[in-house]
């Protein structure tokens, strides 16, 4: 979806930046609300956080000295503030892209083309998927493992190619509304590209007059989420460094992940 969204905004002409990639991850699921942080795996807790200074693993209480509580602390403030930023900004930012690809499809090719329909159910497939991964349910903050690194992770090859289908069925229609404009005797090829090419401008006119300001603001945010989940990666290490217990599971890591457990 994003891969095609690009595509599109660049033919209409917008300025695209490049391409942000945060190279930082969960290897666990992660519940975070006002009284406790748990990792989670599967459905089992691996390790709890409560009120920032007890921690419990494997369902067993570890005592912790003052130099174990001072990352654990930091550790459990950063997730507390970072967690549902970034849920909430997973569910803006799909909700932005979404909207961006519908209204380029109708500006392009009209609600009432045969594929919008099929279009619409892709759509709503991919924002369905994404808030499985990040949830708010109450005071309860749930992002699931793997979510954060690449969100083209949540097009399997089915949905993705429904996408491709449909926009791909739009360049048809693009072109026979265009060629209907006037008869093959009244308007020359060089013609109809300058319809297509006008169309083509002012749908990305719109839509960099719409969605630019926050898809910019969307993009810094993302980028400050991303440098803090790197620091609380480091914090994470020196408290796995520190408490033996917690050596097994590694929550945030960054740069290529490794194996998925």
């Amino acid at each position: 979806m994003l891969r095609i969204l690009l595509l599109l905004l660049l033919t209409a002409g917008l300025p695209v930046q490049a391409a942000f990639k945060c190279e930082a991850d969960l290897q666990y699921g992660l519940v975070v609300n006002k009284r406790h942080i748990r990792v989670i795996q599967d459905t089992r807790t691996l390790y709890q956080i409560n009120q920032a200074n007890q921690l419990i693993v494997g369902g067993h209480w570890i005592e912790l000295n003052e130099s174990q509580l001072e990352p654990l602390r930091e550790l459990a403030e950063g997730l507390h503030y970072a967690v549902p930023k970034i849920i909430l900004l997973a569910t803006e930012g799909v909700d932005l892209a979404i909207g961006a690809v519908d209204h380029v499809y109708v500006g392009l090719v009209g609600s009432d083309h045969e594929s919008y329909e099929r279009l619409q159910k892709a759509l709503w497939r991919v924002n369905q998927k994404v808030k499985t991964k990040f949830i708010r349910a109450s005071d309860n903050y749930y992002i699931g493992p793997r979510s954060l690194e690449n969100v083209d992770e949540f097009m399997d090859p089915e949905l993705e190619e429904e996408i491709e289908q449909a926009l791909s069925t739009s360049v048809g229609g693009i072109l026979s509304a265009i060629g209907g404009l006037a008869s093959e005797g009244d308007t020359s090829m060089e013609k109809r590209m300058e319809e297509l090419s006008a169309r083509l401008e002012n749908v990305g006119a719109e839509i960099e007059r719409r969605i630019g300001p926050k898809a910019n603001s969307l993009r810094k945010k993302a980028e400050w989420f991303c440098d803090e989940i790197k620091r609380l990666d480091r914090v994470e290490e020196l408290l796995r460094d520190t408490v033996p217990e917690l050596k097994p599971y590694d929550l945030i890591v960054t740069g290529t992940p490794p194996a998925s457990k």
